[in-house]
């Protein structure tokens, strides 16, 4: 008898450990929907950057690669990730997380009263910059970066509902501010050159409307890319080298400004 009774509160005991085990670990299965309110949707973003891709180098400078490109929330969540090929495989694989990367530095390097693109760190982070080492402080989110490749670029992509991470100081990263001037998240693009992915993520920003930058760096007060590398020294410490390789794409980034404004008073 009393074997028997030891033996029911063990086996009520462990169903009880069971039960309270699967309890708590229940969250850290779920993936959280990420509040993305402002930001467009997937099918949106993956529209116009497609359009925007099929320019050509003529238009964007580079090689006309096809690219990969993720918005996070101001959270550093990501919201989407798309690229613009028929596939996965049209894009540079390590693009995806590259293009996350810049997403999360733009935003996490941004506020309401300043933009700063990753082109505008790249100076500051250089050896001897105020900002060397700036490309080691957070490393990308592994649970967001790896996962089932089949879900790369999907809704069902490992960065959706996570904290991304990362630090990339070179082009194409971009704030994202909506109506009124309020940063909401930020723009990755990775695939061409550095310069390249700079110029398709002004335009692809330009499109969706969430492009109310107040202020930045550059001459015309917003985060376009500062091509005043001379030397291996930038006079206004925001500066970004011209890249090599494809089309030029250094006359199109001095006319981003005039062709695609930015800011309250654009046209």
């Amino acid at each position: 008898m009393q074997s028997q009774f030891f033996q029911k509160i063990t086996s009520a005991s462990s169903v009880c450990v069971i039960s309270l085990a699967l309890s708590l670990c229940a969250p850290a299965f779920a993936q959280t929907k990420p509040n993305c309110d402002g930001l467009p949707s997937a099918e949106h973003l993956r529209t116009v950057l497609q359009s925007v891709v099929k320019e050509g180098a003529s238009k964007n400078g580079g090689m006309g690669n096809q690219e990969w490109a993720v918005v996070v929330n101001r959270d550093g969540i990501g919201c989407d990730v798309v690229f613009s090929g028929s596939s996965r495989s049209d894009e540079w694989p390590g693009s995806r997380v590259i293009a996350a990367s810049k997403a999360n530095t733009a935003n996490a390097l941004s506020s309401n009263d300043y933009a700063l693109s990753t082109a505008n760190i790249y100076a500051a982070s250089q050896p001897g910059g105020s900002l060397f080492s700036l490309a080691t402080a957070a490393p990308p989110n592994a649970k967001a970066a790896f996962g089932d490749p089949v879900s790369f670029g999907t809704p069902n992509d490992p960065m959706i509902g996570k904290a991304v991470g990362g630090v990339i100081v070179f082009a194409g990263g971009l704030p994202l501010y909506d109506s009124s001037g309020k940063i909401i998240g930020g723009l990755g693009l990775s695939g061409d050159t550095s310069c390249t992915d700079h110029i398709i993520a002004w335009k692809v920003r330009h499109e969706l409307h969430l492009d109310n930058v107040t202020m930045g760096p550059s001459p015309d007060h917003n985060d376009n890319m500062i091509l005043d590398f001379k030397d291996g020294q930038s006079p206004s410490g925001f500066g970004h080298p011209a890249c090599k390789g494809g089309s030029n794409s250094t006359y199109i980034i001095e006319s981003l400004s005039k062709d695609f404004p930015t800011g309250p008073g654009k046209k």
